[in-house]
């Protein structure tokens, strides 16, 4: 088995500059929960490492994290995805803990829990951050240019970590690790 990392917001579904912070509000981005039935199909493990300051920030709670992440474990089930795990972060950048990206707290939580070597495993993200985080503990980052990943892209591009490959989004992710996927119906 592989594994591979995703982002959340801006990767999986659509982002907010007022944040997600409902059910309601976290809707997938189109071809997203295809591209991880895919990933699933070419034998990745797909886990998803989020940072999540609305808790700390009070604009939503625990519970309601919790029903958005339902939310999004239902519609890929209901896609043939299977979401393996979800690491988050419900801290503010003024918190200073080890787990808000880019510090890689999540990926050592990952690696740890998860049992898996970070080398060379894919890491999607639509920040800076998200790469930054993963590449600090020798996973291949991959930007989409959903989310904030277009803006990622053009203003940040002289900080990417080295070997960055840029996607449109993460369907066409999916189908650069997975070319050939004997399950897809026509």
């Amino acid at each position: 088995m592989k594994l591979i990392i995703l982002d959340r917001d801006g990767v999986i579904n659509e982002d907010s500059d007022e944040y997600v912070k409902t059910v309601g509000e976290w809707k997938p981005i189109a071809g997203s929960l295809q591209a991880i039935a895919r990933l699933n199909r070419g034998g990745y493990r797909v886990v998803v490492a989020t940072n999540q300051s609305g808790i700390a920030r009070g604009m939503f709670d625990l519970e309601t994290l919790s029903a958005m992440h339902k939310k999004m474990h239902n519609l890929a089930n209901s896609s043939g995805a299977h979401i393996d795990a979800v690491f988050f972060c419900p801290h503010g950048p003024e918190d200073k803990c080890n787990c808000r990206k880019p510090k890689p707290g999540l990926f050592l939580e990952i690696k740890s829990r998860m049992g898996f070597d970070l080398q060379d495993v894919p890491c999607v993200g639509d920040s800076l951050r998200d790469l930054q985080a993963g590449a600090s503990q020798g996973c291949k980052p991959f930007l989409v240019k959903t989310g904030k990943g277009e803006q990622t892209a053009k203003a940040k591009k002289d900080e990417l970590p080295p070997g960055t490959m840029v996607f449109d989004n993460l369907l066409a992710v999916a189908e650069y690790l997975v070319p050939d996927d004997p399950f897809k119906h026509s």
